[in-house]
C-alpha cells in the first residue's frame, strides 16, 4: 500500500499542485492544499477504488471550497491610478496579460473558479467537471458562462490572452 500511494504522488504531485496554484492564485497555498489532500487520500488509500487521481482532486476542490466558505473575503486594495500597462505587442504584453488573467480568476466566486479551472485547465467536459463538483451539468455551463463573462468584463484583453494561453 505504502509503495504503491508513494509512487503516485512521485507521478501525479506536479499535477495536482499546479490544479491548486490555479485555485489559490499561491505556490504555498497550493502545496499546502495538495499535501492535505494527499494526507486525507493517504488515510481512506486501501479503500480508493479505481483511479486515485480524481478522488485527491476531488479532496483539493472540497477543501479549497471549505476554505473560502471559512475566510472573509480578502478586502480590494484601491489605488488612485490605475498602473500603467504595456502597449500590446510589447515584450511583457504576454506576461502581463497573464497575471492580469490570474488576478481576475482569483477575483471571480469560488464555484465559478472551481469550474473554470476544471473546464479550461484540465480540460474537462461539463459532464465531468459536475461529477467532480457534486452538481448537474447545467449549474456547471451556467457557472461556466457567468465566470466567462466576468472575465471578459475584467480583462478585456482576454481575446488576446485566449491566443496566449493556446
Amino acid at each position: 500500500m505504502e509503495t504503491e500511494f508513494t509512487a503516485f504522488v512521485a507521478e501525479r504531485s506536479h499535477a495536482l499542485v499546479r490544479v491548486a496554484y490555479a485555485l489559490t492564485g499561491d505556490q504555498r497555498a497550493a502545496e499546502d492544499l495538495v499535501q492535505g489532500a494527499l494526507a486525507k487520500a493517504y488515510a481512506r488509500w486501501p479503500r480508493i477504488r479505481g483511479e486515485a487521481e480524481p478522488y485527491v482532486r476531488r479532496i483539493i476542490y472540497n477543501d479549497r471550497a471549505s476554505g473560502w466558505r471559512r475566510r472573509a473575503r480578502h478586502a480590494e486594495l484601491t489605488m488612485a491610478e490605475l498602473p500603467d500597462r504595456p502597449a500590446p505587442g510589447s515584450l511583457d504584453h504576454d506576461a502581463t496579460v497573464r497575471l492580469v488573467l490570474r488576478q481576475a480568476l482569483l477575483a471571480l466566486p469560488p464555484r465559478q473558479r472551481a469550474v473554470l479551472v476544471l473546464r479550461y485547465l484540465e480540460d474537462r467536459s461539463i459532464e465531468e467537471t459536475a461529477e467532480v463538483l457534486g452538481c448537474r451539468p447545467g449549474t456547471v455551463a451556467s457557472q461556466a458562462a457567468r465566470g466567462l463573462a466576468k472575465l471578459r468584463q475584467l480583462v478585456p484583453e482576454l481575446d488576446l490572452a485566449a491566443e496566449v494561453l493556446r
